[in-house]
């Protein structure tokens, strides 16, 4: 199974809203939400990052709220924590939390379960972080909890292939192409 990524676009009158927790890019009050549910670990994920920062959200950020959620998958080793510490970093600085994430996706292939936590240290060194408070927060019972309920609400989404999109009444699984998703958002934004 792939990694997780999952897209979900709800217009004005649905109830899916951006909880206080969720990692948000684009304009979070927005009428149009994308839910993401992503793998800091995949490399799927990796490629739908470089595709929202190079076209959705040079174009739809405005408009649309971005909402990344989290789920790690269990064959990954080091998701879950990076997903933990990708929430310390966006409590403490929320354009830091987008950073981490991107990073942690550009970079997972030279990522390992050893060099996570070296890895974290020197993120939080680098953007004037606390480094201790980077790694006492993988052990955090609020931040646990918070990743366990994303994980939560995909599987209530029957999230079972990776990435899987749905996009208004569509579904997309395993590919997930631009020209897909901005034809949803234009749709939607009407």
């Amino acid at each position: 199974m792939k990694s997780a990524v999952v897209l979900l676009i709800v217009a004005t009158m649905t109830t899916l809203a951006a909880a206080s927790s969720d990692v948000v890019q684009g304009t979070p009050g927005s009428s149009v939400k994308v839910v993401i549910y992503d793998d800091l670990q995949c490399s799927d994920c990796a490629r739908f990052q470089t595709m929202l920062d190079e076209k959705l959200l040079p174009k739809y950020s405005g408009r649309v709220a971005f909402i990344h959620r989290d789920f790690p998958l269990p064959k990954h080793e080091w998701a879950r924590l990076a997903a933990i510490a990708a929430r310390w970093v966006y409590e403490h600085n929320s354009a830091l939390g987008a950073a981490i994430r991107r990073e942690l996706l550009a970079e997972q292939t030279g990522i390992t379960s050893q060099s996570l936590k070296p890895w974290l240290t020197e993120f939080a060194s680098r953007n004037k972080l606390n480094p201790k408070g980077i790694i006492d927060a993988l052990s955090d019972p609020r931040l646990i909890a918070l990743v366990e309920q994303d994980i939560q609400s995909g599987k209530g989404r029957a999230v079972t292939r990776t990435p899987t999109a749905f996009l208004g009444g569509q579904s997309f699984i395993e590919t997930i192409l631009y020209e897909d998703v901005a034809r949803a958002l234009d749709e939607a934004l009407k």
